[in-house]
Formats: structure tokens, sequence, C-alpha cells
């Protein structure tokens, strides 16, 4: 018997998740996360998918950027527009998934979760950190909603800018450190919180490593009290 197991781990030789399964799976998602960091290649190696439902319960997904990870509190952290489709439906509907997959690691990252906005001050920091050229179209866009043609969208990214009364003259070289623009009030950041986390490695033969932790959540203001998690492997 011994032998015969030992065939098959070479056989379906791959990643494994550790033995026993640790009892926080964030230990885990965060060290994932900044290990793509480093060596996935492309430019946006935190694109998550988000998936969200609407009133007549019509399930939509899109791509999104992970932009924070609280380890402690099991939360991860987008930024959008808050009248954007996702937007309106997470106001109606406040859950969501989330997937994260990198072919060259190997992994994915699937979370289950409810949602809430980020605080005012969150959101401020991460708009500070952005491009100027970002700033100005978060002002612009009135995400997902129609518009006649492209001519019509720069028309309005021009119109703002006049608007919000820029000092173009400190975009030099394509840099503009000192133009200061605010954040919109529509635009900010959710917070995401796992009720559910799975992990997965690839393995040959689909022969994969795949476990799942759940938790329960208990709401509190802008905030979840959190449960222990109880965990479990699957097979894949």
């Amino acid at each position: 018997m011994s032998d015969t197991v030992g065939f098959f781990d070479e056989t379906y030789d791959a990643e494994q998740l550790p033995d026993p399964l640790p009892a926080d799976p964030f230990e885990l998602v965060v060290d994932w996360f900044g290990e793509a960091n480093e060596r996935v290649s492309r430019l946006n190696w935190n694109t998550m998918s988000l998936s969200t439902v609407d009133g007549r319960g019509q399930p939509s997904s899109r791509m999104v950027l992970c932009k924070d990870i609280y380890q402690r509190d099991g939360v991860l952290v987008f930024y959008t527009n808050y009248t954007s489709r996702k937007a309106r439906e997470l106001d109606a509907n406040p859950r969501c998934a989330l997937l994260m997959h990198w072919d060259e690691l190997g992994r994915q990252i699937r979370v289950e979760g409810r949602v809430v906005k980020s605080p005012p001050e969150e959101s401020d920091r991460y708009f500070v950190s952005r491009a100027w050229e970002s700033k100005i179209g978060a002002w612009a866009s009135e995400q997902s909603r129609p518009i006649e043609s492209r001519a019509a969208l720069l028309e309005k990214v021009m119109a703002k800018v006049a608007e919000l009364d820029l000092d173009v003259s400190k975009i030099v070289d394509g840099k503009a450190d000192e133009l200061v623009i605010p954040r919109p009030p529509f635009w900010g950041g959710y917070r995401v919180w796992a009720e559910a986390v799975e992990l997965w490695c690839n393995g040959a033969g689909r022969v994969h490593e795949r476990a799942r932790w759940e938790r329960d959540l208990t709401e509190n203001g802008t905030r979840y009290e959190a449960g222990a998690w109880s965990c479990t492997r699957l097979q894949p």
C-alpha cells in the first residue's frame, strides 16, 4: 500500500495545501497574494472577478482590482463608481462572490461574502494614490450609463476638467504631481467580508488540492463580527 501511495505521489506531483489546514484561510490568502505580486508577469496581477445578482436574480460578473486585504478581519477591498451597475446591485443585495486565478502559479482563490462601503478616509487615501488621468476619468464617467459615442465621452472629460477648474499648466511631460483633484462623492471603496473561502492548487490528472473555510458573520453597524472559521478538504 505504501509503495502504491508513493507511486501516485510522484505521478500526481503538485503543490499541496498544508496538513493540517490552517484555522484561518487568510494566512494563505495573504501569502498567495504577495507571491502573485512578485511572480505573476501580467500587469494587473491583482485582478479578480466580482459577481453580483440583481433584483430579478440575474447574475453578472466583471473584473475589478483587489487593492487591499485585511488579514485580521478577513476582508478584501476594491473601488468603483457608487452609481455603477455593480454598485446598484450591491445596494439591493449586499453579497458577492470574488475569484482570483493565476495560471502561472496554478492557484485559485474563491471568496463569498457580504459587502459594506469603505470608510471615506480609506477611499480618500486610495484616490490620492491614483494617476491624475484616472482621477479625472472617475469624475467624468457615469459608469454603466449609455453614451452616444467615444467623442461624446471625451467631450465630457474635457468639460469636467473645466468644471473642476484644474490648472493644466501643472501637467508636465504627462506628470501632474502638484495637481490636486478631490475624490468624487459618488466614487469609493467596498469591503468584502468573507463568509467562505476556497483555495485551489493545480494538480496533474485533475488531482488538484482544494479546501473550503466557512464562518458566520453578524452585522454590527458598518462592519461585521465574525465567528470562528471551520474548514474541510474537498475533492477536486
